[in-house]
């Protein structure tokens, strides 16, 4: 009953067997090989017969290796052993391929608060799992890496890696390296030329002492590409986290690591070729010569076949599936051209990426289906089966750590010297040109990829190997401190003339400029509307909308690729209309904008969501913008109630309030105009200001004089005041009655102003006395009719003191909330603006709010 026993364990391990009376089917088996063969053989066709009848799946196969007697028939014992194997295998290999996938989170947690690459955690990770730590518990190694999952796990890798150099090629621009200055230029040849010349110096060393033996033609290649390689994505990432990919110095960065990615995979495929001429110089000379017949051949056949593609793919509608397939399967066709030619599978995937046209948006949706499970999935097993061949124990002795040091001691003096000295003669500030060449010394996956492939082709030993992925790690992780520490960017001085930074203003007639943000094309059709509202009559300066786009700066390439393409127009990083045809959002604003006066500019702001506020109030402040527009962070589902989009935006809102240098508005979006389509200069609404008192309230009153001024709206002020009952009810505890007085006296003036230029039949102004909330709320639905409600963020005076319900979203203040909340029903949109305040102002006003609110009796019990 041994193998009775063996089964029955493998029957807990394997999740895959289905639970059938296992133990019946065995009992089955141990009869059939008694009755048959006796008890010691048994025939494979019986076991797969008494199988399938058990809804087993086995087939014969299964058992071919397995050593057979003369009969055909298979020890019991030696089909114990196999089935054991197996079942446990299975189990193995799920664990192989989840484990660094669940790994990869806590280190990125760890790294992620130096500022670092995720492509540092990655490889770390990648290591940590590996024999340098993990890896030296032989039991652990064997139970999570075995043997028999290494080639799935390998196989996986370098799928995903051809699928990545595929995207790699597809997001660059072979244009825009034609348009690279001379400048960017020269950086790149000398960020690639000196590293590479001490690359091949330091390898005469590494061959003397601990890489003997290996081919001297391929090793010197190999240590001179891996010593002069800039990792491109991976210093998009560190100038994106740093802010500074549209400063000169990190457009510099980028067009000068351009050219050095696609002069180190030209060096690359030199090495690779030079590294199989085992018999003769010959071979190597027909490897490069059928590259170049195979690109030729490319860029003949290939660029025809997806233009025909992406022709087909038109703006706006979803792209054939059959396309997508079939540009996959093309990748994968050349990546076996190239692997047969004998230069490596990765080069025809990158080729194929390049020649893909990247108008339109059939591009765009390749990335879209191939880069989140190239790098959710397959990269992190990348990854770990490079970390797998990573020892670093190999590294003993002061002999093998002098020539770490050595190796990245050439690596960063290659690297930054040369650019260094080049941008010097270029004229370029001493600072800028240290920063320049810190950041082309930053190494990534590119870096491993020519390491991996050095070592699978025996050029690079377990300790060069080590030694090599160290520089890199060293390299890449000292870039950021360094360049926070050396460059400190000087910031743009603001504008003297900067003055109008509310609504509310001496001059109503001075031009309005409005920095309108937005999360996705949802928000659109609202916003529009509202800046169509925002017109004003034909005898002002005018509004002058700037339309920003808020993306997160995700670890996707395509997004930190996107940045790079921005054009230096202002902060942070924005997009002209070059691209208007490739974003409907553009198309949208550049519609509305040829059928009315307004002066309007889309753009796009990329950002990490913990800074995403820097760059709102950034661009508010470089372009003079008097009031800043954010969407609430919930949207209207269909049934009327308010879903959470992202919460990530609320915080994103409540440090704008805190930090901006104007006016803010809140727009909690039911669809103003009483639908989502946009109904440009044809809008039909009414507008309601509900007026407590205090400096916001002027504010939403100021905006709403503003749209009473368009022939299509409607204005209703509704000015709350208090009745006898309340004032002799409530207690104040004023510090600085003077500055109350004053603004009280300041609402009169405002009102007084707003009466006197409101004598048309568009503006309707009421009084309301109110004794309680109660009242105030029962008011407030009597005009929730209206299309839009614009509401100061925190009212001042004795009836805005009687709302006292808890507040669930602060950045709307008490009235905000009062009509997003459930029991309030309204089909209305609510813009909550908030006035800008002076740092001297917001001193003196922060401790004349009201403090408390007692009622007779409880001031009495106090």
């Amino acid at each position: 009953m041994a193998l009775s026993k063996s089964l029955t364990r493998c029957k807990d391990i394997d999740p895959v067997v289905p639970t059938t009376p296992l133990l019946t089917f065995l009992e089955r088996v141990q009869e059939t090989a008694l009755s048959t063969f006796g008890e010691r053989h048994l025939d494979p066709k019986l076991y797969v017969d008494l199988s399938l009848k058990f809804n087993l799946s086995t087939t014969e196969k299964a058992f071919h290796g397995l050593p057979r007697s003369e009969n055909g028939t298979v020890s019991i014992k030696d089909l114990e052993g196999f089935l054991a194997m197996y079942f446990q295998g299975a189990g193995k290999e799920c664990c192989t391929l989840t484990h660094p996938i669940f790994f990869r989170s806590p280190t990125d947690s760890w790294i992620r608060p130096l500022r670092q690459p995720r492509v540092i955690a990655e490889i770390v990770g990648g290591i940590l799992l590996g024999p340098s730590a993990l890896g030296r518990n032989k039991h652990y190694l064997n139970s999570i890496f075995p043997s028999r999952s290494l080639t799935v796990l390998d196989t996986l890798a370098n799928l995903g890696l051809l699928f990545f150099l595929f995207l790699v090629g597809l997001e660059l621009d072979l244009k825009s390296l034609q348009r690279t200055g001379k400048k960017a230029l020269a950086i790149a040849v000398a960020g690639i030329s000196l590293p590479f010349l001490l690359g091949i110096g330091v390898s005469f060393f590494l061959r003397k002492t601990i890489s003997e033996g290996v081919k001297e033609a391929p090793f010197l290649l190999f240590m001179g590409v891996a010593l002069s390689i800039t990792a491109f994505p991976v210093l998009a990432r560190i100038l994106a986290e740093l802010k500074l990919l549209t400063t000169d110095v990190g457009r510099m960065a980028m067009s000068a690591a351009a050219v050095n990615d696609v002069a180190a995979w030209i060096l690359l495929a030199l090495a690779i070729a030079l590294s199989g001429s085992e018999h003769s110089p010959l071979t190597s000379l027909w490897v490069l010569l059928s590259g170049a017949g195979f690109i030729i051949c490319c860029v003949a056949v290939i660029p025809p076949v997806f233009k025909w593609m992406a022709h087909r793919c038109r703006q706006g509608e979803p792209v054939n599936e059959m396309y997508v397939c079939a540009t996959l399967a093309i990748v994968l066709a050349a990546g076996f051209c190239t692997d047969s030619i004998g230069i490596h599978a990765l080069f025809g995937a990158f080729v194929i990426g390049i020649l893909i046209p990247k108008e339109g948006p059939f591009a765009g949706a390749l990335v879209e289906k191939v880069e989140d499970l190239v790098s959710g999935l397959f990269l992190p097993l990348y990854f770990v089966s490079s970390g797998l061949k990573t020892n670093v124990a190999t590294i003993q002795g002061a002999q093998s750590w002098g020539l770490l040091v050595l190796v990245i001691c050439a690596a960063c003096f290659g690297k930054i010297v040369g650019t260094v000295i080049v941008s010097l003669l270029g004229r370029i500030p001493v600072q800028e040109a240290i920063t320049l060449g810190f950041l082309m010394n930053t190494k990534g996956l590119v870096e491993l990829i020519v390491l991996n492939i050095g070592k699978d082709r025996k050029i690079l030993n377990d300790q060069t190997f080590a030694i090599c992925v160290l520089m890199a790690i060293f390299t890449t992780f000292i870039t950021t401190p360094i360049v926070i520490a050396v460059y400190k960017p000087a910031k743009q001085a603001i504008s003297a003339d900067y003055k109008h930074r509310t609504i509310e203003r001496k001059d109503p007639d001075t031009q309005l400029r409005i920095l309108a943000c937005f999360h996705s094309s949802l928000n659109i059709p609202t916003m529009i509307n509202l800046i169509e509202a925002s017109r004003g009559t034909e005898k002002r300066q005018g509004l002058c909308v700037y339309a920003l786009h808020l993306m997160e700066l995700s670890e996707r390439t395509s997004a930190i690729l996107m940045v790079h393409k921005a054009r230096k127009n202002g902060l942070p990083f924005w997009n002209k209309l070059q691209q208007s045809d490739d974003n409907q959002v553009v198309v949208a604003f550049e519609a509305f904008r040829q059928l009315n006066r307004v002066f309007i500019r889309p753009m796009t702001a990329i950002s990490a969501m913990h800074d995403m506020h820097e760059d709102i109030c950034a661009s508010a402040e470089m372009k003079r913008a008097a009031i800043i527009i954010l969407p609430f962070h919930k949207h209207q589902r269909l049934d009327g109630t308010l879903e959470t989009t992202r919460n990530e935006f609320r915080w994103v809102n409540m440090r704008v309030l805190e930090h901006a240098p104007c006016s803010v508005g809140i727009l909690v979006d039911r669809g103003l105009g009483g639908s989502t389509h946009v109904s440009a200069s044809n809008v039909s609404s009414t507008v309601t200001v509900l007026f407590f008192g205090g400096h916001d309230d002027r504010e939403a009153l100021a905006y709403g004089a503003r749209m009473a001024e368009h022939p299509g709206v409607s204005l209703i002020v509704i000015h709350f005041t208090a009745s006898n009952d309340i004032l002799r009810q409530m207690v104040k505890i004023d510090i600085t009655a003077e500055f109350s007085n004053s603004s009280d006296s300041a609402d009169k003036t405002f009102l007084a102003i707003f009466k006197k230029n409101s004598d048309d039949d568009s503006v309707k102004f009421e009084e309301r006395e109110v004794n309680s909330a109660k009242e105030i709320v029962e008011v407030v639905k009597a005009f929730s009719r209206c299309n839009l409600f614009v509401v100061g963020r925190m009212p001042e005076g004795p009836v805005a003191a009687t709302l006292t319900e808890k507040v669930e979203w602060p950045e709307l203040g008490p009235v905000g909330n009062l009509l997003t909340s459930h029991d309030f029903s309204t089909s209305a949109s609510v813009l909550v603006v908030q006035q800008y305040n002076s740092p001297t102002s917001q001193l003196t006003s922060g401790s004349s709010t009201m403090i408390a609110e007692l009622r007779g009796d409880d001031a009495e019990a106090g």
